[in-house]
């Protein structure tokens, strides 16, 4: 069936990224509302990579897709601002383990409760229309091309 649709004749990459940039932009002004518009989407990255024990720069740097001196220019700004702190690394030596802050942990609650907001708002507006957030392809897709080993959650564009 012939559709006059142009977004539905473009390529898979262009959708996939147009989509993810309206949902990000989204989730982003709502997270500036709630009082964290001094956080970018790349700080949330580092806040999952530190989330649970914490890692050194060179570990959140592999993770990233980055520099050690990138990783460690993000850490120095997270921590001026209170959202890290770097403790001595339980194995000893000069390595540090960055961990993130109670506030960071408070920002992840927000950001986590904002996100799910906007997922059900979507969810329903979609269903709205007899459409579903296509949730299950997504994962089909990235099955497809990734297999068992998920890539890591970082940018690389």
């Amino acid at each position: 069936m012939e559709t006059h649709d142009p977004l539905e004749r473009a390529e898979l990459t262009f959708l996939l990224g147009m989509a993810f940039q309206l949902v990000l932009s989204e989730f982003v002004s709502r997270l500036d509302a709630a009082g964290y518009a001094d956080l970018r989407p790349m700080h949330g990255l580092v806040f999952q990579a530190l989330r649970g024990s914490g890692a050194t720069s060179s570990e959140l740097a592999e993770q990233l897709g980055v520099t050690k001196q990138a990783a460690g220019q993000i850490i120095d700004d997270l921590e001026k601002r209170g959202y890290v702190e770097r403790r001595p690394h339980p194995a000893g030596g000069r390595r540090k383990l960055v961990v993130l802050t109670e506030k960071a942990v408070e920002h992840l609650a927000v950001a986590g409760r904002i996100l799910h907001e906007l997922e059900a708002q979507l969810t329903k507006q979609l269903h709205e229309v007899g459409q579903e957030v296509p949730r299950a392809e997504l994962a089909a897709v990235i099955r497809t091309l990734a297999g068992d080993s998920i890539p890591p959650w970082r940018p690389i564009w």
